[in-house]
């Protein structure tokens, strides 16, 4: 998405579903967004490091996932266009992430700093109860993934994904879609095929 107008559309349809900053506040906002492109497989955040950056996806798909030390990995979430981005427990804490966040294709983000966003908070409340609001959809999200996880069965689970997110398939290449759903890669063009869409 090349064109900054339409960059700015985006970005505004996202922000004016929560219905809470007007016009102003909205303008000063995305003032601290700065696009950014990245090739397929670039981390944006490492394990290890400090969030520094809230990220708006305007094109391509990104992931934010856990490896262990033994190369095991596990995918909790999935970002493309219309989202915000981010290690969201760093962000907020200041802390070293355990998370790793990578575009899956080439992407396009809008990318703002962190510390500039709180200080335009300050400015701005509006702004903060934004974030605030952000932060209950995303963690509202994450229990219900945690639900996932732990009650259903993978054809449950892919099912659930589809009923969300129908257009998953045709964004996301379908080895971290098993990685998601908790299934080898080799079986899930089985499931695929046994589930009816």
């Amino acid at each position: 998405m090349d064109n900054p107008e339409e960059s700015y559309r985006s970005f505004e349809r996202t922000v004016n579903a929560f219905g809470i900053l007007n016009s102003e506040e909205l303008d000063q906002f995305y003032a601290l967004f700065k696009p950014i492109s990245y090739t397929r497989k670039s981390v944006l955040t490492e394990a290890g490091s400090t969030e520094k950056y809230l990220y708006f996806v305007l094109e391509g798909v990104q992931r934010i996932v856990f490896q262990d030390d033994i190369g095991h990995e596990a995918t909790f979430l999935f970002t493309y266009q219309g989202n915000f981005g981010g290690v969201l427990d760093s962000m907020l804490t200041g802390r070293k992430t355990k998370y790793t966040y990578e575009t899956l294709t080439k992407s396009t983000l809008l990318r703002a700093n962190i510390k500039e966003v709180r200080d335009l908070g300050k400015i701005y409340p509006a702004i903060n109860q934004l974030l605030f609001e952000g932060l209950l959809f995303a963690f509202s999200g994450l229990l219900e993934r945690l639900v996932e996880i732990q009650c259903y069965s993978a054809d449950e689970k892919f099912r659930i994904l589809l009923i969300r997110s129908p257009h998953i398939l045709q964004l996301v290449p379908h080895k971290y879609l098993a990685n998601y759903i908790g299934i080898d890669a080799t079986n899930f063009s089985k499931l695929l095929n046994s589930v009816k869409l």
